[in-house]
């Protein structure tokens, strides 16, 4: 393979795996929601006013607390996709932190380390 096709194949992985990580924060900000809206609607099921109010605020707290840990995921998938010069190593961290999230953070961490170590990423994300 030529230089030029390496550069162009690693830029195509290196947009792939800015969307995984964008998609990946999605997902994390739906389920949130959805956690919030499932307990919201198990606290109105039961008719008791104190199960609505303490079922709405533990769903609420769990969205929130889901939701910050889905904000790094769209902001390395941002910084790929703009090619930002940071998203290499923040995409590493996260990428080794994903390893524990089986199946799909172990599959998007083990492409973000083997896409994101190759010379050519380091090139096209360095500029």
């Amino acid at each position: 393979m030529t230089l030029l096709t390496e550069v162009q194949d690693m830029k195509q992985h290196i947009e792939i795996l800015g969307w995984l990580y964008v998609v990946f924060g999605v997902i994390g900000f739906f389920s949130g929601f959805l956690v919030f809206a499932i307990l919201g609607g198990v606290g109105l099921l039961t008719g008791d006013v104190h199960a609505v109010a303490l079922l709405t605020l533990i769903g609420f707290l769990i969205a929130v607390f889901v939701a910050v840990l889905s904000v790094p995921n769209l902001i390395c998938g941002w910084g790929l996709l703009k090619r930002k010069s940071w998203s290499r190593i923040f995409a590493l961290v996260l990428g080794c932190l994903g390893l524990l999230s089986f199946p799909l953070g172990t599959a998007i961490g083990v492409y973000s380390l083997w896409a994101l170590t190759q010379p050519e990423a380091e090139r096209i994300l360095s500029n």
